[in-house]
């Protein structure tokens, strides 16, 4: 059940990414780092994804890790945008509030299939 709702946030999580870096390239003229943020942000639910289809438990939980440091590179791409100016405080927030979740999640659902083996 947990997967599922990891699942449906990272993915939610990831089209809030794809628009925070339209808004910083269209508004912001910042290409470089909105890159970075697309593609770490977007990897965690891709991840998750392909750990739905493993081959092995051990092939899932190298998925779920590969995805939970996705999710950790992207909470320093938020913090570096926010203490650069790039995002608001306020966007800044709202995108760690759900990164952290997700984190909080993936660390979970890796610790249990971990003790499960």
């Amino acid at each position: 059940m947990s997967e599922n709702i990891l699942k449906s946030k990272s993915y939610s999580f990831a089209i809030e990414i794809v628009k925070t870096s339209e808004q910083l390239i269209s508004h912001k003229k910042e290409f470089i780092l909105s890159k970075q943020l697309v593609r770490s942000g977007t990897a965690i639910g891709a991840l998750i994804r392909e750990a739905e289809f493993a081959q092995s438990k051990a092939d899932f939980i190298n998925k779920m890790s590969i995805s939970l440091k996705e999710a950790n590179e992207t909470l320093f791409w938020l913090n570096l945008l926010k203490d650069t100016n790039y995002i608001t405080e306020e966007s800044f927030i709202s995108l760690s509030k759900i990164c952290k979740e997700i984190i909080s999640m993936l660390v979970a659902s890796v610790k249990t299939s971990k003790a499960n083996k």
